[in-house]
């Protein structure tokens, strides 16, 4: 069987997929959570992974409308054993980022929630991009990030930027800066309006000095119309009074929640994070044979991921060797490695404003101590049997339970624990060794939107969990169990009789040079199941492979 369809330049791809009936066919339902669910949407042709087209207008003309395009059938394999390679969405990542960035479909979709909330809401989406802002203190500018619900509606780095989509018509307008003779003697020409409009996925570029008058004339000639826009984030010059209706609440709920559900091209984006960041896994590992200090291991990173075209991290990575691994956001990433048994190392590399998030854990003398050992082999566990739960509509609140049960099976097995295991569970021990959460969704942001967390949790259990409720359908979410022996942490429980009556000191002691172990992939949730996308080696007989080699 096969299943042909459209790369996002249009080529014909054959791909085959597992002879293992039955198929689920389906054209919507593979890619979206409940409150996204197709039929609320109205199976709107521009969802979905479908190839987007683009209005060849000038910068000076009014754009003609996209044209809808169809979306295209998804076969969804149910879960089945087979050696036929399954066809995975956004594999040929390259290939799918050969395209534009679609803001035009997130626009749309972000309309799609507010009339959910809004059921005749007509008007402009209005958004500004981050504005150049100089260091205190300093004539230099601060490093640039872009807004990101600025991003996930044009696609566009460029800073000093507004933006404006009109719900009835659906055209998008991209405001970018005019030449400035003095900013170009020191930072060349900028992107010219004809530039903008062939990169980005917009109907219509004009310069930033025409944003009050467009303002103005839409308000004049709508006069019923809303404005849409995200509270704090509206320069001062800008004049919105015109409009008789403001909504600054909406837009931003709405963006949120669009953001959890990731198209192929969000998924290719991220893809191609874990791919560079993989790379940069392997070398610290085949550095750390001659590396002194984990300031070299975070700089061959670092030079690994910017050799490879990634000049910009995720978040600030983590390097941290022997005990400092039990300190979940270790900073220093500068202490010696001498002495020292293990190094984690969490560490992503962000691609077109997208996130990779990956945690390996490897032994500094190539070879783990039985320690070690013990401890990384029951961290896999709970990973792979906690993946092994993920499909849409999985509880995550029951999926980390599975993983503190599985961390409490493993630790019982060493004697580092004692009693019944219920009874461990219940009297929430196991938070002492496992304080965190499972993991979160990933996009735009590390730990990205729609993770609804409950940080006032009386349940320790649930406290720290960055997503709660069900998994929904496209959704990438980091898996990131781990075990961790951090003396701040732990000595409490030791005079609590509640807790220490599970805890053997003795065999405990010899766990304290592990310092901790995590291990952290990211995967991209289906109807049937989960694809990996984190590709860094993982196996304990690989991780050392590499160091020894």
């Amino acid at each position: 069987l096969h299943h042909v369809a459209r790369s996002s330049s249009g080529r014909r791809t054959s791909a085959r997929l597992p002879v293992c009936p039955p198929f689920v066919f389906s054209q919507s339902s593979a890619f979206f959570p409940p409150f996204l669910a197709p039929a609320a949407l109205a199976l709107s042709p521009t969802f979905g992974f479908a190839p987007t087209s683009h209005s060849t207008a000038s910068a000076t003309s009014r754009a003609r409308p996209t044209p809808r395009a169809r979306r295209p059938a998804v076969f969804v394999p149910r879960r089945c054993q087979s050696t036929s390679p399954v066809t995975m969405v956004a594999e040929n990542f390259d290939a799918v980022l050969e395209g534009k960035y679609p803001a035009k479909n997130h626009a749309k979709r972000t309309v799609e929630l507010i009339r959910k909330e809004i059921p005749d809401a007509s008007g402009l989406l209005y958004l500004e991009a981050r504005h150049t802002k100089l260091l205190e203190d300093n004539d230099s500018p601060e490093p640039f990030r872009q807004r990101r619900f600025f991003y996930y509606l044009t696609g566009s780095n460029l800073a000093d930027s507004f933006f404006t989509f009109d719900i009835q018509t659906s055209k998008s307008t991209l405001f970018i800066p005019p030449v400035e003779p003095d900013e170009v003697i020191w930072s060349g020409l900028p992107v010219t309006a004809e530039q903008a409009l062939a990169q980005y996925d917009v109907d219509e570029v004009k310069f930033t000095n025409d944003v009050n008058s467009v303002l103005s004339s839409y308000a004049s000639a709508n006069p019923n119309s809303t404005i849409f826009a995200i509270e704090g984030q509206i320069s001062d010059h800008i004049k919105i009074s015109d409009f008789q209706n403001k909504n600054l609440s909406v837009l931003k709920k709405s963006i949120e929640v669009a953001r959890v559900v990731k198209d192929e091209y969000e998924v290719a984006i991220i893809r191609k994070a874990n791919y560079v960041s993989a790379l940069a896994h392997k070398a610290v590992i085949e550095k750390s044979r001659t590396a002194k200090n984990e300031q070299e291991l975070l700089a061959t990173f670092l030079a690994t991921c910017i050799e490879n075209g990634a000049a910009e991290m995720a978040y600030h990575p983590i390097l941290a060797a022997g005990e400092a691994a039990a300190t979940l956001h270790y900073v220093h990433n500068n202490r010696t490695l001498e002495n020292k048994t293990n190094l984690l190392i969490d560490a992503g590399a962000e691609w077109n404003n997208y996130a990779s998030d990956i945690t390996r854990t490897f032994p500094l003398n190539g070879k783990f101590t039985p320690e070690s050992r013990a401890i990384y082999d029951i961290v896999l566990k709970m990973q792979e049997d906690t993946m092994a739960l993920i499909k849409a509509g999985a509880s995550w609140d029951d999926i980390h339970v599975v993983a503190h049960k599985v961390a409490i099976d493993g630790l019982l097995s060493i004697g580092v624990l004692k009693g019944d295991k219920q009874e461990i569970l219940d009297s929430r021990t196991s938070s002492a060794f496992f304080p965190h959460g499972l993991g979160h969704h990933l996009g735009l942001d590390t730990h990205d939107t729609g993770g609804n967390p409950n940080p006032k949790d009386k349940d320790i259990l649930f406290r720290y969990l960055r997503l709660r409720g069900t998994l929904p359908a496209g959704s990438v979410v980091t898996v990131e169990p781990g075990v961790y022996f951090c003396r701040f942490i732990i000595e409490p429980y030791l005079k609590d009789p509640k807790h220490s009556k599970f805890i053997d000191t003795d065999v405990l002691d010899k766990y304290w040079s592990v310092g901790g172990v995590r291990i952290e992939d990211n995967v991209f949730v289906t109807e049937a199941g989960y694809e990996n996308l984190t590709t860094a080696v993982k196996k304990a007989e690989d991780v050392e492979a590499i160091a020894l080699a």
